[in-house]
């Protein structure tokens, strides 16, 4: 029997004894690596981070004590310890647990998260709460150091650095290099750090250092880094916290023993740990970018279970790259997100026109901004759901002064297993009220580098939204076209009822339309491409030859492109039904299962179809008996 058999909660662990941590933290790799390669998930970090899950549960008493895991790619070994072993084989798969840390699931995931560096804040807000109540429970927040690129994670530090309240931030430092102050004689020094007698020293020599005019003279600003000449953490001491490291993250004793001691420090603690991501599969440490979020893959060779075709984002990719060959002024963007919006290609191609500005997408907007004020042509790509990140950069930065920033919104629509997080559904709906944004959809492949390229030469600030996966398999023209900014095309003509499609459900609605012809309804079927500015004039005209129309959608009906068409038709005759996600966050599953769940699969809307003409029948019959 395995010593993970016997642990269903962080009260088990405390069982075991503490020689015998580190086959425990064997042991959760093991699971995590046997359920990631049927699941897929984020792997690499959770498998960095396994040592220090185990530490953090041994000291630490949650679900009393708080620990916030900043994104949540890092909290697998936090779940298995926290009562989810057993189901943790469902893992991202329908009515199975979440991927990321969330509220409803575990009273042990004190705060829900997904999105970057929001863990110093969230943490914050909890010691203040516990201040304000007068209760008693410890605090900490374990931030990679990724998301310490996020501007959000220093405002927190600042805060948190001036409240002066009792917490400890954890910075998980899983960098390719591992940092020259790590070692025995580093990890000494930081356990020798925490302990209190040490630490009452040290209170004494700064108070009679604060008497050099608050470090103003040079002896007293000499005295006051004397200590970051041994230990790197000048920063965090500047904001206020107590540095503790850095430390070596795979010696679960010696954290242990430093968790022990900082457990009870007071005010903000700041301990940076060395982690190696992938630790414990050999191909994930060797290829941490490649593992940190997965697919399925063969756990022996490590090897990628692959799809045929291209997907969007590749045809996105490849379309930026031809572009630029031939014009010098294209300038992409991206926050942290190089293999995710497949402009790794073009970095290693124009590595002067490409900039990654770490996890900082409002940055990346106002940056592109500037560039674009500057003549270039800067194309910022990042996920529909982290653009909602930089939502006033957009409005006040580009679209009020009509810069040509293009905003190539990868993942729109919804993206499956990482859920409610990460589904790109609100995109149409906070970004079609903005004033000069242009806002297309390609029905497929080709059609998204017609419109990069429309976008290239409209000279106004565009916003190109396209899913995740692969394409309809359509043969790329060697010659990308300009598209007319705001003109629709209709895919096949109809009379009886007309499908208004946004995206690749263009594909969807012509397989409905074959549907429909079995039941001997004709369906016209429109391709919109732009959702701002609609044609109105083609709305017009379908409305007055069909009286039956179904707009859809993968976005939030609130907001979304059906209602725009309903309200543009609100004073004809014309019934107008949406098909679209409703008011709701949507789970993470298998897109396939959401699809279904949510009425847009082309069976799905064939029924819709049916059902509106029914209705229409019924009461056109009802008001000619009336």
């Amino acid at each position: 029997m395995s010593f993970l058999d016997n642990i269903n909660s962080p009260s088990d662990l405390k069982k075991v004894k503490r020689e015998n941590l580190p086959k425990v933290a064997e042991e959760i790799r093991e699971k995590i690596i046997d359920v990631v390669s049927e699941t897929g998930g984020h792997l690499a970090p959770s498998l960095g981070a396994t040592d220090l899950a185990v530490a953090l549960h041994y000291v630490f008493d949650s679900p009393k004590d708080k620990i916030i895991w900043d994104v949540g790619h890092q909290a697998y070994a936090h779940k298995i310890l926290t009562g989810r072993k057993d189901k943790f084989h469902t893992l991202r798969s329908h009515n199975g647990i979440s991927g990321f840390p969330r509220r409803c699931e575990s009273e042990h995931d004190a705060f829900g998260v997904g999105h970057s560096s929001t863990s110093i804040s969230a943490a914050l807000g909890f010691a203040v709460a516990r201040d304000l109540k007068n209760e008693e429970f410890k605090v900490a927040a374990v931030i990679g150091d990724g998301s310490m690129t996020g501007g959000l994670a220093f405002e927190g530090l600042q805060n948190a650095g001036h409240l002066k309240k009792d917490m400890l931030v954890i910075l998980n430092d899983n960098e390719m290099f591992i940092s020259q102050k790590v070692g025995a004689i580093a990890g000494y020094f930081a356990k020798l750090l925490t302990i209190g007698t040490v630490k009452r020293v040290e209170e004494k020599i700064m108070r009679v250092v604060s008497r050099f005019h608050n470090f103003g003279s040079p002896f007293g600003r000499l005295i006051k880094r004397a200590k970051v000449m041994l230990f790197p953490g000048m920063l965090f001491e500047e904001m206020g916290f107590t540095y503790i490291g850095p430390v070596q993250g795979h010696d679960i004793n010696n954290l242990v023993t430093i968790l022990s001691n900082i457990k009870n420090m007071s005010g903000p603690v700041l301990l940076h740990v060395i982690t190696k991501k992938g630790k414990g599969y050999i191909p994930a440490e060797e290829n941490p970018t490649k593992f940190h979020g997965v697919g399925k893959f063969n756990k022996d060779t490590g090897e990628s279970v692959k799809f045929s075709g291209l997907t969007y984002t590749q045809a996105f990719s490849d379309a930026l790259i031809k572009f630029a060959k031939t014009d010098d002024k294209i300038i992409a963007i991206t926050a942290a997100m190089p293999e995710g919006t497949g402009l790794d290609k073009f970095a290693k191609l124009y590595p002067d026109r490409y900039f990654d500005v770490g996890i900082a997408e409002g940055h990346a907007v106002t940056f592109a901004a500037g560039m674009a004020a500057a003549g270039f042509k800067p194309v910022c790509a990042v996920y529909s759901t982290f653009a909602q990140r930089a939502f006033d950069n957009i409005i006040h930065d580009v679209a009020l002064q009509n810069l040509p920033v293009i905003f190539a919104l990868d993942r729109a629509g919804l993206v499956g297993e990482d859920g409610g997080t990460h589904h790109g559904v609100f995109d149409l709906s906070f970004l079609k009220h903005i004033p000069n944004l242009v806002i297309m959809s390609p029905s497929d492949e080709n059609e998204l580098q017609n419109m990069l390229r429309t976008a290239l030469n409209s000279n106004k600030p565009c916003a190109i939204r396209y899913p995740r996966g692969a394409g309809i398999g359509v043969k790329l023209d060697k010659t990308a076209s300009v598209l007319q900014i705001g003109k629709a095309k209709i895919m096949s003509e109809g009379s009886d009822i007309a499908l208004l499609a946004v995206g690749n459900h263009v594909e969807t609605c012509l397989k409905a339309a074959e549907i429909l012809k079995k039941s001997h309804v004709d369906a016209a079927v429109v391709n919109m491409r732009f959702l701002k500015p609609l044609d109105e004039e083609m709305i017009k005209e379908i409305a007055l030859k069909i009286k039956n129309i179904i707009t859809v959608e993968e976005n939030a009906l609130s907001g979304g492109f059906g209602e725009s068409v309903k309200s543009f038709l609100c004073n004809t005759d014309a019934r107008v039904v949406n098909i679209g996600l409703p008011d709701k966050f949507i789970e993470h599953g298998n897109i396939k299962i959401l699809k279904k769940k949510y009425g847009l699969t082309a069976e799905n809307i064939a029924e819709t179809a049916l059902q509106t003409l029914q209705n229409g029948n019924a009461k056109n019959e009802k008001q000619k008996t009336a």
